[in-house]
Parts: structure tokens; C-alpha cells; sequence
């Protein structure tokens, strides 16, 4: 399946809003994590029957319901019957090459992210899709597989560490996304690192392997900038959307999200534009050489051109060739070949072409 742009035939010729799993099936069944809290209390709990979910009594709690996989829409419809989630929503859920983005409803806010990991060995960059609904006292989050990289918020909630036991479902959301921008900022580093270094690589030797490390990390900053960029564009909406589900509290650490999400786009941007600049130099590298080799081409034939047409002029067999019979004709032809020889070696340095 395509990385830039999964397969959609699934979809096609399907009702607006009927949900479709366009994707990979990474996981046997779909289960649900919930951990509900506040500043004196905390549970967690696994429903493996997304019918049978926990009723939510009260408003004293917040409650985070993580949603792992995204390949049984039957099973997705419990839940969203049980949120009312909207059917367009549900749609985008389960369609795992959707684009981030950022959309607000009656009663909720949709938040569609890529949580990125990135495989050293492979050198390769994969993405998983992380939606995020945000609604009073609740957060549900939709995720293809197990493992993420909100275990540091998990840790938080259950320690009581800084301010998220008393603070909403938004600032969760928050925490959330803030993880998964950190996230962001990590890979580009690995990432980064190997590109700086690969500049000297380029300068001791212009190898194929050397270009196929260029190659590689264009495509894999390509498939970050996709990622990462509606990103940016997806927390600017959240930080200024006028609506009862973020609180004014909220908008500061959401502003600062912003700038973390900017840094990551100018950083991507930069090394991008590095990668050309290298490839740039590869190919300068490249023609150098290739000057360099024909310049001792052209050198060695108009050295031997004039030395070649005297010993065809007395080398042929014509039987009055004058100096034949003369006793140093032999010495005296080496010696101005030798002389003709220099002089255009000499003329070439004169002009600065050696």
C-alpha cells in the first residue's frame, strides 16, 4: 500500500458518512483502556465489547476512553451510538490515510494526528493515525494499534504529577498532542543527525551508496513534512477556536503547542532543503570529476596529435624520404618529438589549463 496516499477503493461509490476501514488490520480485535479521574480519585479498566462500556454517572470525573483498533467498523458503530459521535466522523475514523486536521461540532471537537515511529535499521519512517474527540469531562482516542507514546501522560495521571488530575478533558487533549509533537521532534533529530553527517561522507567520496542515503532521507523528510505540517495547521485552529470545550486556561499551553509544531516544520523544511544542497554537491562532485578526467583526455591527445602525424610523416615507406641514412636520424626524431612534447605541455600551463 502506498505511503502518501492509502488505497481507496473501498470507499468508492459508498453512502457520505457510512464508515469504511481503509487501512491495514494491525491488531486481532478492537478493546477499549479507560481511565477515569480526578484530584481524589483514579480507575482504569479494559472493555474488550465496546457495547458494554462503562455509563459515565456523574460529571465529577474525567474520563479518557482509548480506542485500539480502527479494522471493525461494526464494532466502531457501538461506540460511536454510545458518544453520539457524528456519522462524518466516524467516516474519517476509520479511514486510516486521512489527513490531520482539526474540526469542531455541536457538542465536540474532532482532532485527527499521525504518531510517527521511526526504524533505524530500515531507515524508515512509519505512521500510525490518532484521532481525538474531545467532549465535556470526556476524551476519546481512536489509535490502529497498542503502544504509543502517552504512557508519560498515563504516568502522570497516576502519580498526580503537575497540574492534570485538576484540570479538563481539553487539557488532556493537550497533554495528548503534546506528546505525540514531542514525539515529532525526537525522529527529526535521529534523523537530522545522520543527514548533517552525511555532508562529509559526500566530500571523501561520491559513491552510489552515498546517493542512496541522499535519496533515502529525501523521501523519509518528504513523508515527515506531509505529516507534521497540517499538524501546525490543525493546533493554530484549536488555539483560537471560540468554543465552551477549551477553556481559557487551556489557550496558553495551546499557544505554546503552536510554537513546538512550528519548530518542527522549520526544522523538517531545513533539512530538506539541506538534502538538495547535498545533492547539489554530489552532482558538482560528480562533474568535477568527469571535467577532470576529460581534461586528461584532451591533454593526452594534443600531446601525441603532432607526435603521431611526425611518425606517420617518417614512418611511411616512400624509399627518397630524406634523413633516412643520416646516422642520428633515430636520436634526432626522439628529440623532437621529446621537444614538441614539452612545449605543449608548457603552452597548457602557460594558459592555466593544467
Amino acid at each position: 500500500m502506498a505511503r502518501f496516499l492509502k488505497n481507496k477503493n473501498a470507499s468508492i461509490g459508498k453512502i457520505p458518512g457510512e464508515a469504511v476501514f481503509i487501512g491495514v488490520k494491525k491488531v486481532d480485535s478492537v478493546s477499549c483502556e479507560i481511565i477515569s479521574y480526578n484530584n481524589d480519585l483514579i480507575r482504569e479498566e479494559t472493555a474488550y465489547d465496546l457495547k458494554n462500556l462503562p455509563k459515565i454517572s456523574d460529571n465529577q470525573t474525567i474520563n479518557w476512553f482509548n480506542i485500539t483498533g480502527l479494522h471493525d467498523p461494526l464494532e466502531l458503530k457501538k461506540a460511536a451510538s454510545y458518544f453520539n459521535i457524528h456519522p462524518l466522523v466516524l467516516e474519517d475514523i476509520t479511514n486510516t490515510g486521512q489527513r490531520p486536521k482539526m474540526e469542531e461540532y455541536d457538542d465536540s471537537i474532532f482532532i485527527v494526528f499521525k504518531m510517527i515511529n521511526y526504524d533505524e535499521n530500515k531507515e524508515k519512517i512509519f505512521n500510525e493515525q490518532v484521532s481525538l474527540i474531545i467532549k465535556e469531562n470526556i476524551l476519546i482516542s481512536f489509535q490502529e494499534i497498542h503502544g504509543d507514546v502517552f504512557d508519560p501522560v498515563r504516568e502522570r495521571i497516576r502519580k498526580k504529577r503537575g497540574r492534570i488530575r485538576n484540570m479538563n478533558s481539553d487539557y488532556l487533549c493537550y497533554a495528548l498532542l503534546d506528546s505525540l509533537v514531542d514525539n515529532y521532534l525526537v525522529i527529526i533529530e535521529k534523523i537530522g543527525e545522520k543527514i548533517e553527517t552525511l555532508e562529509q561522507e559526500i566530500l571523501k567520496s561520491t559513491t552510489n551508496e552515498t546517493l542512496g542515503k541522499i535519496n533515502t532521507y529525501k523521501r523519509e523528510i518528504s513523508y515527515l513534512r506531509k505529516t507534521i505540517r497540517p499538524v501546525k495547521e490543525s493546533v493554530q485552529r484549536l488555539s483560537v477556536i471560540d468554543s465552551d470545550l477549551i477553556n481559557e486556561s487551556v489557550r496558553p499551553f495551546l499557544k505554546d503547542l503552536l510554537d513546538l509544531s512550528t519548530q518542527a516544520v522549520e526544522v523538517v523544511e531545513t533539512y530538506r532543503e539541506i538534502l538538495s544542497d547535498q545533492l547539489d554537491i554530489y552532482n558538482t562532485l560528480i562533474n568535477n570529476r568527469l571535467n577532470e578526467i576529460m581534461k586528461f583526455l584532451t591533454m593526452f591527445s594534443a600531446v601525441f596529435i603532432p607526435l603521431s602525424f611526425l611518425s606517420g610523416v617518417y614512418g611511411t615507406n616512400f624509399e627518397y624520404l630524406p634523413e633516412l641514412k643520416f646516422k642520428y636520424s633515430y636520436f634526432i626524431f626522439w628529440g623532437i618529438l621529446i621537444f614538441t612534447a614539452v612545449m605543449i605541455i608548457r603552452f597548457f600551463r602557460k594558459k592555466d589549463w593544467l
